[in-house]
């Protein structure tokens, strides 16, 4: 068993590194403009790169607290554990297409060397739904936040945006009470199931269901349980990972301040501009998720941040910019979350 998780820790390791190479050559600029992006945000990479070293806090932080409730006496993991396998996780989710198909097997294949694989699978399962609920939560917020913007006269509102707005707002709610089921019942035997509808993977799907039909069920009851029995934990991680979005407005915030927009200066105008910028991660997130399959989101990610920036009235030039450094702050904490796969803290 050893063996085949050392075969599989090498695996996504060449995976990562292959990434990071793709990711290089895919930019849409020269490197000669990448590196005048680079200038032009000078000192201001400091704070950029810098704010992710607290959002992935808050993020390891919201696993550990369900990590916790899974662990039976005598088990323990550190958080600078948890830390590290969150990170590295992130880089493989941006790494790999339809982002969880790298991250997550990795969290589960090292938490199994704390805690039994069906508390390992729970954990790492509730996590990964805690993290994409608390993006509904970010898409339905920001809704209210634009609204109220608009009251203001600060951002326009016509009978298109208050469509898509009220789309929106429907995609989350069904969204709520999807999560609400899957919360109360769990939901790995009717994902396995419905993988069995599509064409080919009938079969597949039909022996893993009947190999695994009791392993299935206990990771559901354990998801199920976190809602029902341990509720102060449930809210606890769904904030962590919801306030580390508003966190990660600031890196937006920060590039908007370099190119001398703070909307009038002052309290109130830092204010705007971080509002703006919770809108702009929050439409961008909205348009990745939504084709999520690609690898690196390449051009998807791009392509909200030009047309959520341009949105509130900004240039597109700023959306390029915004996105480019996004971009290369990503491959610097893809490397970082690699290399952290190879430390060994034991």
């Amino acid at each position: 068993m050893k063996w085949t998780k050392q075969r599989l820790n090498n695996l996504f390791f060449f995976i990562g590194v292959a990434a990071v190479v793709v990711m290089l050559l895919t930019f849409d600029v020269s490197f000669v403009e990448l590196w005048q992006h680079l200038c032009h945000a000078g000192y201001w990479l400091i704070p950029i790169l810098g704010i992710w070293i607290f959002i992935y806090g808050m993020n390891a932080l919201a696993w550990r607290s369900i990590v916790k409730t899974k662990m039976k006496e005598g088990e323990h993991v550190g958080f600078w554990r948890i830390y590290q396998w969150t990170i590295t996780g992130y880089a493989l989710n941006y790494a790999t297409p339809v982002g969880g198909l790298g991250g997550e097997p990795y969290r589960i294949m090292e938490l199994s060397k704390y805690m039994d694989n069906q508390r390992a699978t729970s954990s790492v399962i509730l996590y990964a739904m805690m993290h994409f609920f608390a993006h509904f939560w970010l898409w339905f917020s920001s809704i209210f936040i634009y609204l109220a913007l608009a009251v203001i006269g600060d951002v326009p509102m016509t009978m298109a945006i208050g469509t898509v707005l009220g789309i929106i707002v429907l995609f989350c709610l069904l969204a709520f009470y999807l999560f609400s089921k899957g919360y109360r019942k769990g939901l790995v035997v009717k994902t396995i199931r419905w993988i069995g509808k599509i064409p080919g993977l009938k079969g597949w799907s039909t022996r893993f269901q009947e190999k695994h039909a009791e392993a299935l069920h206990n990771v559901d009851e354990q998801i199920a349980a976190l809602h029902s029995e341990d509720k102060r934990t449930f809210y606890t991680s769904l904030l962590l990972e919801y306030f580390s979005r508003i966190v990660q407005s600031l890196e937006i915030m920060f590039m908007l301040l370099l190119f001398g927009i703070d909307c009038g200066g002052g309290m109130s105008g830092l204010l705007l501009t971080f509002l703006h910028s919770v809108l702009i991660l929050s439409f961008t997130t909205l348009f990745a998720n939504l084709i999520g399959f690609l690898p690196m989101q390449l051009g998807v990610q791009e392509g909200g941040f030009v047309l959520s920036i341009a949105a509130l009235g900004l240039s597109a030039a700023l959306g390029i910019f915004v996105s480019i450094i996004c971009r290369v702050r990503e491959i610097i904490w893809i490397l970082i979350g690699i290399l952290l796969m190879k430390i060994d803290k034991q």
